[in-house]
This record gives C-alpha cells, structure tokens and sequence, in this order.
C-alpha cells in the first residue's frame, strides 16, 4: 500500500482495479494527439495513447479516527452502467486486512459522490445478502447528493442505491449532511464543496501541523486535466461549473503547495500542482 504523511495523519491508498481509455471517450473534444503534447501526462499513458485510470479507496488516520474515502465499486455488482464493473471481482477487503485495516475499526466512511464507483465496499455479499462492510462507521453523505440520486430513474442508479446504500440506511448507518459550505469531520479534516461533476460533490481538505493535502473525488479524473482544465469529463453533470471548479481548485494548489491525492489517479497517484505557462503541471 502507498502511504503518504500530512502531520499527524496518514493517509494510505488501497487499490482496487485499474482502467484505460482513449482520451476522446473521457473528455469529449479531446483528441489523442493533444494528449501526447503534454509531456509530463505521459506517465498516465498506456502503450496505446490511452488515459490510464486507477479505482482505488483512501484510508485516512488521524490521531483520534480512522476514516474511508471512496469504497469503489465492490465485487458481484450488476446493473452497473459500465460492463467491466458488472460481476467483478477482486482481492480489495484481502488487501484493505493486509495493509493493517479491521472494518470493525472505520469510524467515518466518506463518499465524495453517489457514482457506482464510489460506494460499492458500503456492502458486501453475505448469505445472498447485502450487509455493511463498515459496521462500526458514520457514512456521511451530502443530503443534495443523495436526493438527486434517489430521484434519479436510470436502471443503474436503482441498482447503485439497492445494494450500496439501502443497507447502510436500514442499518442506521448514514447522516445525510448539509456540505454545501464547508463541513469539518474531525480536527483535521473537512468536507469541502467542489460541485459541477454531481450536484453535491465535495473534497477531502486534510490538514494537520502546517501542512495540507487534498483529496480529489472526481473534480478531476485525470492528471492531463491540470494542463487542460477545460476538459470536462463525460459524466460531468454541469460542466461549466465543472471547469470552474478545477480552475479554481488548481489555482489554491498552485498557491499553497498542498499535496494533491487523485481519487482516480494511477501510480503516482500525489504531487504538487506548479504553475505552467497559462495552466499548471503535476510534479510527484
């Protein structure tokens, strides 16, 4: 597993699966070739010129709890928008015991945003059952986020809510909050408002002993967005708010030196944001 340290907390990624695609299918009016120009991305490139992804969860330990950011997509999901994410399986809670981790011991589970890839260890599959994966754990969740969900009618939001968050609900494990100012979970860490990928989406604002980290969700997808922070993703559901997000998030990383951790970022997966030319670059 990956550590970093912020002061007193650390903060350690626990990998899941890995994806790639063209650019072209991530950032519509991208193209390939302006991929390639920016230099620095290519370590985020495939052999074939693709946007190479990472599904990943974030353990963040503080002094006082122990936090889970993001679950991922889970193992024997179906009715997931996106194929590769139907049926999978994969050793993630194996690896989450080997890196230290008990899920009795997550006091806070912490979901950025209600996307299929981003809550799927809430459960598991139990005597054909979904139980919570985190017994023990607050699922803090945007109350604007969840209810623009639940009013959703695609197949595949139904089937994201059946299994990932209905249990957690009839467990009495969720406290839908108001994060559209600031919402501070601990001494060191807050939920901070980045919208534009999803009504209610928000950011991990770690810090502790001068020193800061954020974690991204999915105002970002890709590192190339922080020299082309025009490229909206296609789920993005407003992007112009979208772009206005990251600028402005590039532009306070830039300025303070915190490190930035890529909820989607494949190794390495956090770096600084430097300013670069009308844009910025990622140095790990």
């Amino acid at each position: 597993m990956t550590r970093w340290t912020v002061g007193d907390v650390r903060i350690g990624k626990i990998h899941e699966h890995d994806m790639a695609a063209p650019v072209e299918f991530m950032f519509p009016g991208a193209t390939t070739d302006e991929l390639k120009a920016i230099g620095w991305a290519q370590a985020y490139v495939d052999e074939n010129g693709h946007a190479k992804m990472s599904v990943h969860a974030l353990v963040v330990e503080t002094p006082g709890l122990k936090i889970v950011v993001d679950t991922c997509v889970g193992n024997d999901r179906q009715g997931r928008s996106l194929p590769l994410w139907n049926g999978l399986q994969t050793r993630f809670m194996e690896d989450f015991r080997a890196a230290g981790h008990a899920p009795e011991e997550i006091a806070v589970v912490l979901c950025t945003h209600l996307h299929s890839d981003h809550v799927g260890w809430n459960t598991h599959l139990k005597d054909g059952a979904w139980v919570p994966t985190f017994p023990n754990a607050r699922h803090l969740i945007d109350r604007r986020e969840f209810e623009f969900w639940q009013a959703d009618e695609a197949a595949s939001s139904k089937a994201m809510l059946a299994d990932s968050l209905q249990p957690i609900f009839e467990a009495g494990l969720v406290e839908l909050i108001d994060a559209s100012a600031a919402y501070r979970v601990c001494p060191e860490v807050q939920l901070i408002p980045t919208p534009g990928h999803t009504p209610g989406h928000v950011s991990v604002l770690i810090q502790s002993a001068g020193q800061t980290a954020l974690i991204t969700g999915d105002f970002m997808h890709h590192p190339c967005q922080i020299a082309r922070p025009e490229w909206n993703a296609v789920s993005d559901a407003a992007p112009e708010t979208a772009c206005a997000t990251r600028r402005a998030a590039l532009t306070e990383a830039a300025h303070d030196g915190r490190l930035v951790i890529g909820t989607h970022f494949p190794t390495p997966t956090a770096g600084h944001v430097r300013p670069d030319g009308a844009a910025w670059r990622f140095e790990t």
